[in-house]
């Protein structure tokens, strides 16, 4: 709450939509061509109130013959002011696709590479909304406000000046009201602004929930969470609402107060303007004329004072865009050392870590543990015994406090991360299955792998038979998060994705714990197949998983508390073999 307290105070000191300009540049030469469209277009809505005036003149003076030909030369003007606003709109628009395409790839491209650290202070349904809601007003903006805004500007200018030179005396009286225009234009604005980017807030807020209770339906239903959920989701959005109702009534005072002053001076400068036509001080055509001009320039305050309140939405959005393109990853990729893949050897020294989010609870103290090239060690021990922490760090997905991580005798910070994780590949315990087919979701694992490639490893993981049965074998979309799928399933196509990638270290975390007996036993063989030629480390609490590994390390508290084979940890007693009775009594149950 304090960030976004100190985010919406420095709104309203600073001008986020500057954040724009990078994606602007690389498009100088269209930016400049809708210029010369908005200047052409511009002048010629200013070129034809003077035609107008000729022809009220000309047909009071009864020479019909001018008329004729000022109105074809209206008529002119009229055909070259639509070929250039068409073509003002054609490129405008373009360049705000083209920008807000570029925009949406930079915060994408920045926010999948961001260390878990950063989704502990920001929901991912928040990083969503901001991707398509934000981009959303900010296409709005590019592609249609500024233009607006600029062309109301020149026609402003052009009009203001135009006016004092048809009549410095109604210029004088409409110059009177122009402070009193934009004093609230001003004030006004600013609160609009924080106003806006509370609004954005709260849109976010809502949309990070609903991604949050959408993505775990099944729970929310079997726990009849479902009305809390509503009510939650309802307060947000009612929230969410409030605030827009708080912009909107500010935007419709400020759009009253600058409409009712700008047609207040045009009342009154008509009221002047027929006094000098009567005096015979000014012919009926030039306070015609004047009049045009002073309705295209309250016209272009009154259009302005609408696209400011669009301006502060995007200016409020282009901000949160901006704090996620200039996010820093607490996990800093500064490692320029280049990696060569080796056998996959792995160490870790004097370890200590704590998870940001749990600052007081140490997740690893002192842990130091080798891994020799080709080995496979098994961790066991408790829940947050510190067993999936070591799978993080291993990844770098957070570095620990104290001491380092190597791989292959280098230190991982030292190694870009993109490199290093080549070396890796997980089978997590919650299966991660996208919404594509099943040969996708294996692929993932070598995007350039053969289809021979990925039938292979579902052969090796025991996936081959129930995907061949699937309706479209391989090529059947499993649904999103692989909802057409048993857990067994989602579990071997994801063993399937490690055995594809054929990374040196192999790391499994309770790979085998969504499979039945007989598919354990299959993808015990095809694990142990796997691991003959590469590091391997299993983190799992049957017995059948670990009794076969070279080493088993016994953790509880963050620490390696015992290290060695199955039979010598169970003579020694202790931890490991109090957990080993209670596997074998669970599988002799289960048997």
């Amino acid at each position: 709450m304090t960030e976004i307290t100190e985010d919406r105070a420095r709104a309203t000191r600073l001008s986020p939509i500057r954040g724009l300009a990078p994606f602007l540049a690389p498009y100088k030469l269209w930016i400049a061509g809708a210029a010369l469209a908005l200047i052409f277009t511009a002048s010629l809505t200013l070129v034809l109130p003077i035609a107008v005036r000729r022809v009220v003149d000309s047909f009071l003076a009864d020479d019909l013959g001018v008329v004729d030909s000022y109105f074809a030369a209206a008529l002119g003007i009229v055909a070259l002011l639509a070929i250039g606003t068409a073509l003002r709109y054609m490129i405008v628009t373009l360049i705000g696709e083209r920008v807000v395409a570029d925009i949406r790839k930079a915060v994408y491209d920045k926010v999948i590479g961001m260390s878990p650290v950063f989704y502990e202070r920001l929901m991912t349904g928040e990083v969503l909304s901001r991707l398509t809601t934000d981009t959303t007003l900010i296409l709005s903006v590019v592609s249609s406000s500024i233009s607006v805004a600029l062309r109301n500007v020149l026609t402003f200018m052009g009009g203001l000046v135009l006016m004092l030179l048809t009549s410095p005396k109604l210029t004088m009286a409409v110059l009177v009201l122009v402070p009193l225009v934009i004093l609230p234009i001003v004030v006004m604005g600013r609160r609009l602004r924080v106003l806006s980017r509370e609004n954005q807030d709260r849109i976010a807020g809502s949309s990070a929930m609903a991604s949050e209770t959408l993505m775990a339906a099944q729970t929310v239903q079997a726990y009849t969470h479902e009305a809390v959920s509503r009510g939650g989701f309802g307060d947000l959005t009612e929230g969410a609402y409030d605030s827009s109702r708080r912009r909107i009534r500010v935007r419709a005072i400020m759009t009253a107060i600058v409409i009712f002053l700008v047609f207040t001076g045009v009342i009154g400068v008509l009221w002047l303007g027929v006094r000098d036509v009567r005096a015979e001080t000014m012919s009926p055509g030039t306070l015609v004329q004047f009049l045009i001009y002073a309705i295209l320039v309250a016209g272009a305050v009154g259009a302005l004072s609408e696209i400011w309140g669009e301006l502060m939405r995007a200016a409020g959005a282009t901000e949160r865009l901006v704090e996620l393109l200039d996010a820093e990853d607490p996990i800093r990729d500064d490692g320029t050392a280049i990696y060569v893949p080796g056998a996959g050897s792995v160490a870790i020294r004097d370890a200590s870590f704590r998870y940001p989010a749990r600052p007081t609870v140490p997740a690893l103290e002192e842990v130091s543990l080798e891994v020799r090239a080709g080995e496979t060690v098994a961790i066991v021990g408790p829940s947050g015994a510190g067993k999936s922490t070591i799978f993080q760090l291993l990844l770098r997905f957070y570095d620990p406090d104290a001491g380092q991580i190597e791989l292959d005798g280098v230190n991982i910070r030292d190694l870009p991360r993109e490199q290093m994780r080549r070396a890796f590949a997980l089978v997590p315990q919650e299966p991660v299955i996208f919404a594509a087919s099943a040969r996708e979701n294996i692929r993932f694992g070598r995007p350039d792998a053969t289809d021979a490639e990925v039938e292979a490893a579902a052969r090796a993981a025991a996936a081959h038979d129930f995907l061949t049965a699937l309706p479209d074998g391989y090529d059947t979309y499993v649904g999103e998060r692989g909802v057409m799928l048993s857990g067994g399933q989602k579990q071997r196509i994801a063993i399937a994705r490690a055995i594809l990638r054929d990374a040196p270290v192999l790391l499994l975390d309770e790979a085998t714990s969504a499979l039945d007996a007989e598919s354990e036993r299959a993808v015990q063989a095809a694990v142990e197949d796997l691991s003959k030629d590469r590091t391997t480390l299993v983190i799992a609490h049957r017995l059948a998983t670990v009794k076969k590994a070279d080493r088993i390390i016994v953790m509880e508290g963050g620490r390696i508390v015992a290290s060695g084979t199955h039979d010598s940890l169970v003579a020694e007693g202790g931890l490991y073999a109090r957990l080993a009775r209670l596997q074998f009594t669970a599988d002799m149950d289960a048997a």
